[in-house]
């Protein structure tokens, strides 16, 4: 996979909600095929989308390609991943599915990754964030563009909806709402795969993914280079760099 061939592209420009993703991975666990899940997602869905807007009907078609796209229809570089994802979500706690979902969003839509990184950054440096605050840095990532604007503020609504983010009484102000502990070895490998696609790269330090400020809503535990590696089931591999850096690889960049 050319991984930078993602580079620059938006995609997801609606609100996620957490429920729904929860509902398109649950219709691939059953075994449904991919126009079943289309007509039970439809059917799911629209009473969310009801109203008098003429665009009515390509909002909910548009949320609904994006939602298969995360977990039923996946790009095919990410059909393992997906794999070994809805693997997760049938053998972990629903506490810990937030987690997983979070790593297969920003996989397969790197925009959602570059959001909550930068909400991440200027979480540690002042606590909240400001809508105007992270639309100014995607524009400088992503170009002058309205659709820019309104992806990131469908994003951050979306960050609302996972309970990730907190609305304040001053609009457009976001505060953090909880920090999840991820301590799951399978699913930490997971998710620095998930990082690593996310940022389009096919290597990174360890001690950067786990403190990554993509995972802002959570506390992934420290595991070992070894220990990582092992529980990635041969995705993942690891150099030492330096005297005290160990670089984690992915080992095959085309997800098979």
């Amino acid at each position: 996979m050319k991984l930078q061939a993602r580079k620059g592209q938006i995609g997801i420009d609606r609100l996620i909600r957490l429920d729904w993703l929860e509902k398109a991975a649950y219709l691939s666990l059953a075994g449904n095929d991919v126009p079943d899940v289309k007509t039970a997602l439809q059917g799911d869905l629209k009473e969310a989308f009801r109203s008098k807007n003429i665009s009515y009907r390509g909002s909910l078609d548009k949320t609904i390609t994006i939602l298969m796209r995360i977990w039923n229809r996946p790009p095919k570089e990410f059909e393992c991943f997906c794999k070994r994802g809805l693997s997760l979500l049938s053998n972990l706690p629903t506490i810990d599915h937030v987690a997983v979902h979070w790593g297969m969003v920003m996989a397969v839509y790197p925009f959602w990754g570059s959001v909550a990184a930068y909400v991440g950054r200027l979480l540690r440096l002042q606590g909240k964030v400001l809508t105007r605050q992270i639309q100014m840095r995607m524009r400088e990532s992503y170009g002058e563009r309205s659709t820019v604007l309104w992806a990131t503020q469908k994003v951050l609504r979306s960050f609302v909806d996972w309970r990730v983010l907190a609305d304040t009484p001053i609009k457009g102000t976001y505060v953090p709402s909880f920090c999840l502990p991820i301590e799951n070895p399978d699913l930490i490998a997971w998710l620095a795969e998930a990082f690593l696609y996310s940022q389009d790269k096919e290597s990174a330090p360890l001690d950067t993914i786990l403190n990554s400020p993509i995972f802002f809503a959570f506390r992934l535990s420290y595991v070992s280079s070894r220990s990582l590696v092992k529980a990635s089931a041969g995705r993942l591999d690891w150099v030492r760099q330096g005297l005290n850096q160990d670089l984690i690889i992915l080992k095959n960049s085309k997800g098979a």
